[in-house]
């Protein structure tokens, strides 16, 4: 496979911008790879500068469950950009997209939008120091928030990859008002809640961790973490950036039964731009400014382009069945990958049209248990992939995913190229 532009695309854009990359994952270092660098993408595919085509099972990182490039979402993004780009004060869409939002995830009264999923998180961590007037946060090993400073302890996602799951320049202090626990670790939450109840002002947690793979809940883990923080008078934050509109319409609070004070959301919720919010109950929400003393702005906070996406995006959601089909052809996409993989040393983790293959004998039920598989193995199973035009996550601590873009064609593809990986490797 040709890839001579890519590289040199990569050498020049090693001069101006740190390592080539603006977001650490996608320099492939872990995977022993070099970048690609796109030109187009359209429905499953990417097409990289050398002309070279790849089935996408990354989606932007699970942004895309209608498959890239959908003619209502762009229609609706056109007909915004011809209305001007941005205002910085308030436009009809914010308020519409903000409806569905709130129709749609049991937990959210009031919505407010920001660009990031870590602004959303950033902001949703203030708000509810500022409600319970405590400090301390409690994460889970392996959960990635985002590159917030008080939350890149023992994080997932790009931070598995460092020396320790952290990052320089962030002070000790900042650190010391976070308690990170083991996932699924319920007796570990009973123990520090009887330690130190009376000083959390919130958990969060990722319902689905998928920034260390996907790892799924155990039954009734995240219905004591609703137990605990209510008989603490904690709050509960739901990290559904990538699980929100992605499991179900109502994420997986909706999924699992269990309804957080505070979510957040991102991905899916921009429809390809950049987009996030944070919502909770409505007495919560009420303590932002300008009604209250929790401080958060944003100049392109709201912005209608990312809102027009985002609502043709939800609207399509809201079709009847939209998620009976995905979730069935997920479910049998991943029931077939299992039988594949059955004695080869690999195990398939999914929820939904989320889904990880993880080089190992064991189960995965924790971040220890993933940072004990055969990274070498994945990077050459990416590598492998790649040759064979099929682009997946590039990391061992990320998901795949499924959207409703994907042939029945391309699903057996990408199944048999995984049994020719593990004929060979």
């Amino acid at each position: 496979m040709n890839r001579e532009q890519s590289k040199q695309a990569y050498e020049e854009a090693l001069q101006f911008i740190p390592g080539g990359v603006n977001s650490p994952v996608r320099a492939l270092k872990s995977v022993g790879e070099q970048p690609l660098f796109i030109r187009k993408a359209d429905g499953t595919e990417l097409t990289d500068v050398d002309g070279n085509h790849f089935t996408d099972f990354c989606l932007s990182w699970g942004v895309f469950i209608l498959g890239h490039n959908h003619p209502q979402v762009n229609k609706a993004v056109v007909e915004a950009v011809a209305n001007g780009t941005s205002y910085g004060i308030p436009s009809l869409p914010e308020t519409e997209l903000a409806r569905h939002v709130c129709s749609s995830l049991p937990g959210v009264e009031r919505v407010r939008f920001v660009s990031s999923g870590t602004e959303a998180v950033m902001s949703a961590v203030r708000l509810a120091r500022g409600f319970t007037n405590r400090s301390l946060v409690v994460k889970f090993d392996g959960c990635y928030h985002g590159h917030v400073d008080h939350l890149l302890v023992a994080a997932g996602s790009g931070a598995a990859n460092l020396a320790s799951a952290s990052s320089a320049g962030v002070p000790a202090g900042f650190a010391a008002h976070t308690i990170s626990l083991p996932f699924n670790d319920r007796k570990a939450v009973e123990n520090l809640f009887r330690e130190k109840g009376r000083q959390i002002a919130a958990v969060i947690v990722e319902p689905v961790p998928a920034n260390m793979g996907v790892i799924n809940p155990a039954a009734g883990f995240l219905l004591c973490l609703r137990e605990l923080t209510a008989k603490y008078n904690a709050l509960l934050i739901f990290d559904e950036v990538i699980t929100g509109f992605r499991l179900s319409l109502g994420g997986a609070q909706e999924t699992f039964g269990v309804t957080p004070d505070l979510t957040t959301v991102g991905k899916i919720v921009g429809g390809g731009f950049p987009a996030a919010a944070f919502g909770g109950r409505a007495d919560i929400m009420s303590l932002l400014a300008p009604d209250g003393a929790v401080y958060q702005a944003g100049t392109l906070s709201g912005n209608p382009v990312a809102m027009s996406a985002g609502i043709a995006v939800l609207q399509l959601l809201l079709e009847e069945g939209f998620y009976d089909r995905l979730n069935r052809k997920a479910g049998d996409f991943i029931r077939q990958l299992e039988n594949v993989v059955a004695g080869k040393g690999v195990r398939v983790n999914s929820q939904g049209s989320m889904f990880t293959l993880f080089f190992s004998d064991g189960e995965v039920k924790s971040f220890e248990d993933a940072k004990q598989t055969d990274r070498e193995r994945f990077g050459k199973f990416f590598r492998y992939m790649l040759q064979n035009r099929f682009y997946i996550s590039p990391s061992p601590f990320e998901a795949c995913f499924v959207s409703v873009a994907h042939s029945d064609g391309e699903l057996c593809r990408f199944i048999d190229a995984v049994g020719g990986f593990l004929a060979v490797g």
